[in-house]
């Protein structure tokens, strides 16, 4: 009986021993199982994360190089517009050189055949010249310590520049050093004058080695410095060519054209009054030729790239100096307006002169000249335009102002050297050729209320009148020389309508004023008779 007890006993641990064997078996097998599963979901979604990962960066580096081929594309584009330009303008081109065979259909080089601009000149003493070329030894040593020290930067800038080995020879001298030596009292420059060919070609042509900000002003101007020390003022393009300025607008609410800079230079240059510094057009590179070179901090902070993608900057100035107001790159191309910079203050004094016909920059009051109409008769007995030539002077300022529209005429500027002897610098032309559908008669208030005028003047526009001289026709000529008339012309046809339509306006004033003066004119020309029509 004992023996059967501990017999079943024995059974029964067995069987509970293999009962527990099979519970830690399946315990194991479970564990197992989902471990397993729990690895290869895991397995899986790092696989696809990486996979996720991996696709991510082909795609980055896809977009990184179709980045990077548009750039190239971009830089290939801006080269070859640049290149084109400065091949156009390569060549030098001047209305001065001596005929050529495909050039006797030209009707500005007819009109500068003609003998109104081919009058005898006067013998130019030694004081008639601004500066003088038997002191050049002393001038050159002056250039130097005023234009080296206020050009150069650093000595990485300083190596750039071109060595200086000038000498009282004219050979030796750059394009805008001789182009200063020939100001005289009477002119800027002689139309067959070879620097004025020279003078644009090197400013359309130079490296640019630094760009800074020009004080003063009410908007964004650069000083431009070249290899060869010489310097040109730089005005940018804000807005089209065919963008006419809104009516509601008063004439100093007005941005400045650089086209307006070119344009007025070629104009003062037909009229035959040069006294105009030269201007040429060009087109910058944005980041080569202005960001990357400049040493002025203020102007450099002031870039950044437009939602498009455009490179743009504003500078500091009075008036339309923010991002509200930009210049910009198109995505790094600029249009802009280059004028030679006049000799230095310190060696060739100007006097500022308030214009008689100053406006009044007010919304709401007007000026005295304005209000009276004998208001000419107070300027006459006033110095210096009680005597010499001052008043007509004036006057062909205001010719040229109407014709290309030009309300801002606030001052003018003359050479201290000559005292009231000389001619007016008709300086600053950029809010010029803003609307062509309107014309505003009021420029022309110093002829109307004055009726005097000098006699050249006055036969020269009669010319212009003429078809074979027409004057949109010699200004369409005259304005395709300009390298930046590759792009686009620098006035559009209205514009240049407009000058017609101006200079009829301004010979019937003239008609006018000769009906009813015997001293309207001002014979400046003794001794020329005037050609039947």
């Amino acid at each position: 009986m004992a023996f059967m007890t501990e017999l079943l006993a024995s059974k029964c641990l067995i069987v509970c021993f293999s009962y527990l064997f099979y519970i830690i078996v399946c315990v194991y097998v479970c564990v197992f199982v989902w471990v397993s599963l729990c690895v290869c979901v895991c397995g899986g979604d790092v696989k696809s994360s990486l996979l996720l990962k991996l696709k991510l960066k082909l795609k980055l580096k896809l977009k990184l190089k179709l980045k990077l081929k548009l750039k190239l594309k971009l830089k290939l584009k801006l080269k070859l517009k640049l290149n084109g330009l400065r091949h156009a303008a390569g060549a030098p081109r001047c209305h001065a050189r001596a005929l050529s065979s495909n050039s006797r259909g030209s009707k500005l080089e007819a009109l500068f055949r003609h003998p109104l601009y081919n009058l005898p000149r006067p013998e130019i003493q030694e004081d008639d010249w601004l500066l003088r070329v038997k002191t050049n030894l002393l001038i050159i040593s002056v250039y130097h310590n005023i234009i080296l020290s206020s050009c150069r930067q650093s000595a990485s800038e300083e190596d750039s520049y071109d060595k200086a080995n000038w000498t009282v020879a004219a050979e030796t001298h750059p394009p805008w050093l001789r182009f200063h030596l020939g100001i005289s009292r009477w002119e800027l420059y002689h139309r067959t004058d070879p620097q004025l060919d020279q003078i644009t070609h090197y400013m359309a042509t130079q490296r640019i080695l630094n760009a800074v900000q020009k004080k003063g002003g009410t908007q964004l101007k650069l000083l431009m410095s070249f290899p060869n020390h010489g310097q040109a003022l730089l005005k940018p393009m804000k807005q089209t060519r065919d963008a006419e300025t809104d009516v509601n607008l008063f004439y100093f609410s007005d941005f400045e054209r650089h086209n307006a800079e070119i344009s007025a230079f070629h104009l003062d240059r037909i009229l035959g009054f040069h006294r105009i510094p030269p201007v040429v057009g060009r087109l910058v590179d944005v980041i080569s030729e202005i960001k990357d070179v400049t040493t002025d901090k203020k102007l450099s902070r002031t870039f950044f790239t437009s939602p498009v993608g455009n490179t743009c900057f504003y500078g500091q100035c009075q008036y339309y100096c923010s991002t509200e107001n930009p210049v910009c790159g198109g995505p790094r191309a600029l249009e802009v307006s280059l004028a030679i910079m006049l000799p230095d203050l310190t060696l060739a004094p100007r006097r500022s002169w308030r214009s008689p016909w100053r406006r009044s920059y007010s919304r709401t009051k007007l000026a005295q000249w304005e209000k009276d109409p004998a208001y000419c008769d107070v300027v006459k007995q006033t110095p210096p335009y009680d005597q010499g030539t001052r008043l007509v002077d004036l006057v062909d300022m205001a010719v040229l102002d109407f014709l290309m529209g030009n309300m801002d005429r606030h001052h003018y500027e003359t050479f201290e050297k000559f005292g009231n002897k000389t001619f007016m610098l008709h300086l600053d032309n950029g809010r010029a050729f803003g609307r062509h559908s309107r014309d505003e008669p009021s420029i022309l208030a110093p002829l109307r209320q004055c009726c005097r005028i000098r006699r050249s003047t006055l036969l020269r526009l009669r010319i212009m009148s003429r078809p074979g001289f027409r004057l949109s026709d010699v200004m369409r000529e005259s304005l395709a020389w300009d390298p930046l008339a590759v792009v686009q012309p620098l006035l559009s046809e209205a514009h240049l309508r407009a000058l017609d339509r101006r200079l009829a306006t301004v010979l019937q004033v003239l008609r006018t004023c000769q009906d009813h003066r015997d001293d309207a004119v001002y014979d400046d020309i003794e001794g020329y008779y005037e050609e039947p029509d």
